[in-house]
């Protein structure tokens, strides 16, 4: 499994590739590194997501689809939501977390689980709710 860096609100994560979304991690791959601003979440409960507006994730032309596809992450699970019923986004969960928008429960590719550094996400997520939207990185972790 491939390692990444995640950095975000002062705190630094390792997460690794999750084999059963092979599509979403090749395509996310290709974006690295990734530079986005991470917000708080409205509808999923204790998650933090970037939104993605209309952005499309290709891989080698043809766009992302659902793959693994979950609407419960658990602590540290990254999803990859690919557009369709709401815009597109990432979201990652710091707690309990039902992946949801304005139009219902929805489902997201789990590409990328944090396993360095997971003690804390409660505190980054509670840092981007009362401080709001921070800078946030992936990139290739050596």
């Amino acid at each position: 499994m491939t390692r990444l860096k995640i950095t975000a609100g002062g705190y630094e994560f390792i997460a690794e590739t999750h084999p059963d979304a092979p599509l979403t991690v090749a395509a996310f791959a290709k974006l690295l590194p990734y530079r986005q601003k991470l917000i708080h979440v409205r509808w999923s409960g204790e998650g933090c997501w970037v939104p993605l507006g209309e952005f499309k994730l290709e891989n080698d032309g043809t766009p992302v689809g659902f793959e693994n596809h979950t609407s419960h992450p658990s602590v540290g699970d990254i999803l990859f939501y690919p557009g369709g019923y709401s815009e597109t986004e990432i979201i990652l969960a710091y707690g309990a977390c039902s992946f949801a928008s304005k139009m219902g429960q929805l489902a997201g590719n789990h590409f990328l689980t944090i396993v360095e550094g997971k003690e804390n996400l409660r505190a980054l997520g509670v840092k981007v709710l009362w401080e709001g939207a921070q800078d946030v990185v992936f990139e290739t972790y050596e």
